[in-house]
């Protein structure tokens, strides 16, 4: 080919046109291909594959939502090999990519730096418990030990000296301080749920802090013979604001330091040492060198005269009540109704009840609960429930003496006057006795004039 040809000049010129033209191309399509690879955001066409569009049922739709997701997951981009800028691509490789959008050859920047998938993170709406995982801890509690720790630095001291609201062992409160040192989201919420006390409670707790070794130095220095006011306290406080506790009063102030002198703890206090000997004092010894003269009190003869008063007063009154018991008793008669019934001649004693009146025409009657079978004198089911009585529960009979006796031959006991009277055995009856068999009451009267004239005649009848 001759330089100065110009028909070649033209060919060459006009082929240098088309590569830049084809080169042009390619790179458009790798733009393209580039921008839907990375997720940039480019118009597309919707269209639908069906012919018939129609609403969609609850199954295809969570189909589709599921095509959707796996459509949207990508494998790992593919990478070409890069050329070198110095070789340049054959017209058959520059057609094929114009031609075909599978192959691409990317940019080397855009290969070893790909842009970044921004990825959205759904924030929780669920606000934080702050009381969670805080277990028997509460915040008052974490309140008082971090207190106590910055006051003593020891944590037996702290376990020892405070009160907590519930009883923790040491292991207990070493492990609570260690999480609240150590473990980030325990701290987190202990921190949070203590910033949430109220500032009456948070004072308090701070009035509760237990006293430092610098304090207690403070106060030891204060003699013990001294009595010292507030207006001391008050000094000292102002003095060293730096040493007492922001909660310190000086009324607290004197509060401890009245317990330091207590247990011989300030500064000019000893405490006396054991004796070094093998005998040790003991209290059964101490109490045998106690001297009992030494412990009577002293007679106060004006203290006697007084009591011996007052007991005669009281005896007087004890006796005025006892003579006129019987007026009284003839006020409560007319009262309730209990009054002396009018005994006629033949009936001997009465067993008065709450609702019925028994009387005792001779000499010897039985008490029980009444049956078809077997009839009885004093039927006690006419005054109240009487399941639990035996069907002869008891015999009331009368000597020649003029006493009346009672003899027991049910189960159960009889009470008289609040004695019980088991069975087989029986208790003499006196007028104005109280008998109770089984819940039931009665009051057992005696006719006293008939029963003087029956021993009147039993002593005329017996022998001389």
């Amino acid at each position: 080919m001759q330089a100065g040809d110009p028909a070649a000049g033209a060919t060459m010129a006009g082929a240098q046109s088309r590569s830049e033209d084809e080169e042009l191309l390619g790179v458009k399509d790798v733009k393209r291909t580039a921008t839907q690879a990375f997720g940039i955001s480019v118009p597309k066409r919707r269209s639908s594959s069906r012919s018939i569009k129609r609403k969609k049922f609850d199954d295809e739709l969570v189909e589709s939502s599921l095509v959707k997701s796996s459509s949207r997951v990508k494998g790992p981009p593919v990478i070409e090999p890069v050329r070198c800028p110095g070789s340049e691509p054959s017209s058959s490789e520059k057609k094929k990519v114009t031609k075909s959008g599978m192959a691409l050859t990317l940019p080397l920047s855009m290969v070893v730096n790909p842009a970044p998938i921004t990825k959205r993170v759904k924030k929780s709406k669920q606000p934080l418990h702050i009381t969670k995982d805080l277990g028997r801890w509460k915040p008052s509690d974490d309140l008082l030990l971090i207190n106590a720790v910055l006051q003593t630095t020891d944590l037996t001291s702290v376990h020892l000296g405070v009160k907590f609201s519930c009883r923790f062992t040491l292991r207990e409160v070493k492990e609570r301080w260690y999480a609240l040192l150590y473990d980030p989201v325990i701290s987190k919420l202990a921190w949070q749920a203590m910033r949430q006390l109220h500032p009456e409670a948070i004072a308090a707790i701070q009035s509760k802090a237990l006293f430092s070794q610098a304090e207690e130095g403070l106060l030891a220095n204060i003699g013990s013979t001294s009595q010292p006011k507030l207006d001391v306290f008050q000094e000292l406080l102002s003095k060293h604001p730096g040493v007492f506790h922001p909660s310190r009063t000086p009324k607290s102030l004197l509060v401890h330091w009245q317990l330091l002198k207590q247990y011989y703890l300030l500064d000019d206090q000893s405490v006396q040492p054991l004796p070094k000997g093998d005998q040790v004092l003991n209290f059964s010894d101490a109490e045998q060198m106690v001297d009992d003269v030494k412990l009577k009190e002293s007679r106060d003869e004006v203290l006697e005269h007084e009591l011996m008063i007052s007991d005669r007063h009281q005896k007087k009154e004890i006796r005025q009540l006892e003579q006129e018991l019987p007026r009284w008793q003839v006020l409560v008669d007319s009262i309730t109704g209990m009054s002396m019934p009018d005994f006629d001649n033949q009936t001997l004693a009465a067993l008065r009840g709450r609702m019925v009146r028994y009387l005792m025409r001779s000499r010897e009657i039985t008490l029980g609960r009444a049956t078809k079978d077997k009839p009885i004198d004093v039927d006690l089911s006419l005054e109240g429930p009487a399941w639990k009585i035996s069907r002869k529960q008891g015999i009331i009979k009368l000597k020649n003496n003029g006493d009346f006796f009672i003899a027991n031959e049910g189960r159960r006991p009889i009470y008289i006057d609040g004695r019980p009277v088991l069975s087989g055995n029986k208790w003499k009856l006196n007028n104005n006795s109280v008998v109770e068999i089984a819940g039931l009451r009665f009051v057992f009267l005696i006719n006293l004039e008939l029963i003087s004239l029956i021993k009147a005649e039993a002593a005329k009848m017996t022998p001389q």
